[in-house]
């Protein structure tokens, strides 16, 4: 099936190619802009439901995932489970819980995300429900582009599952070629 997702990705223009300076700050070739395929409620749908098959029965009662990318997938899981979809936000470089979000002491919870390179946000959304007292089930993705290398203590299933080479900004090939860089995320967005 994950060919089948890959296919979407790229029939949607979600797959690009080019020079990107990705969330982690690290530098790819290649880059997934989630947000062109989640924009069909189709599609995200469809995504959503195989990833919510992934956790169905394990008792999830939260599905969260960072914003601006796990906003989307979190929403459609939770429905997909019957589960509440909340998302953090990054108030001063931290992922927090805002808008009055709360997880209650002894929730089962879901962490969801669109993409994973270095799980680093993901781990971040990880501890913070922890801290919360929630009790993290599991992780799911639509892409982990990081080849294996992005770990969790819970089980993690991502749909696609892709080794994309990534490049600290001083070892980046594309930078010595000189090739425009394009930084598409959303991690300097303000309010």
């Amino acid at each position: 099936m994950s060919e089948d997702t890959l296919q979407l990705f790229k029939e949607t223009g979600a797959y690009l190619t080019g020079h990107f300076e990705l969330t982690s700050g690290r530098h790819s070739g290649a880059y997934f802009q989630c947000a062109l395929l989640l924009q069909h409620p189709a599609l995200s749908e469809k995504l959503c439901k195989m990833l919510a098959d992934r956790f169905r029965g394990k008792g999830a009662t939260v599905v969260i995932g960072p914003a601006v990318g796990g906003i989307i997938v979190s929403f459609e899981v939770a429905r997909q489970l019957g589960a509440r979809s909340l998302y953090t936000e990054r108030e001063n470089g931290v992922l927090r819980l805002r808008r009055n979000f709360e997880i209650r002491k002894g929730e089962k919870v879901l962490v969801v995300e669109d993409v994973v390179t270095t799980g680093g946000s993901t781990q971040e959304v990880i501890s913070l429900a922890r801290s919360e007292e929630g009790e993290v089930i599991g992780v799911g993705a639509l892409v982990d582009r990081s080849g294996g290398e992005a770990r969790y203590d819970v089980p993690f299933e991502p749909l696609l599952r892709l080794q994309v080479e990534s490049f600290s900004k001083g070892e980046c090939p594309l930078c010595r070629e000189k090739i425009p860089l394009t930084k598409p995320g959303s991690r300097g967005l303000s309010r």
